[in-house]
């Protein structure tokens, strides 16, 4: 399965195809972010994978290189018993990749998240808004450089 899904990722998507690695025997494949709505509905609709479930939507700040975030997409094919890791990273400059609440209804809520916690924005998000923090907060907490003991003042504390 690992073989046919990167054999067919190049060949269908020769120009957004970066890499792929398998690690404890898991699937990663990197792609360019510019084409991760078209990437997805592929994975999603070709009757080889079927993959009707994306499990989470997360991502990684690497702090301090070139595409700062990694935005880490988990699907799953029930056709084949399979999970598949999609990557596409971010830079700083142009926070932003497409949405793909078309493709598959339950990101909504987890690209909500990753807005909230990384300060993602994913475009044509029918309701991009903050999930945890309060709207009128300026800051994004699982950010390298978001103090570990939160910044002073930016936040009522709890009357006891």
């Amino acid at each position: 399965m690992q073989e046919l899904i990167v054999s067919k990722l190049k060949e269908n998507f020769s120009e957004a195809f970066i890499s792929s690695s398998i690690y404890m025997g898991d699937l990663s494949v990197n792609v360019d972010k510019k084409s991760i709505v078209k990437i997805c509905t592929y994975l999603k609709e070709d009757k080889e994978f079927e993959f009707q479930l994306c499990e989470d939507v997360t991502a990684i700040d690497w702090a301090k290189t070139k595409n700062r975030f990694t935005v880490v997409y988990h699907i799953f094919s029930f056709k084949h018993k399979f999970r598949l890791r999609i990557k596409a990273d971010v830079d700083e400059k142009d926070c932003n990749i497409d949405s793909v609440t078309s493709v598959w209804k339950t990101t909504n809520w987890q690209e909500r998240e990753v807005y909230d916690m990384f300060g993602i924005s994913f475009n044509n998000h029918s309701d991009l808004r903050r999930i945890y923090m309060p709207e009128e907060f300026e800051h994004h907490p699982l950010r390298k450089d978001f103090p570990l003991m939160g910044i002073p003042g930016s936040l009522p504390l709890p009357k006891k």
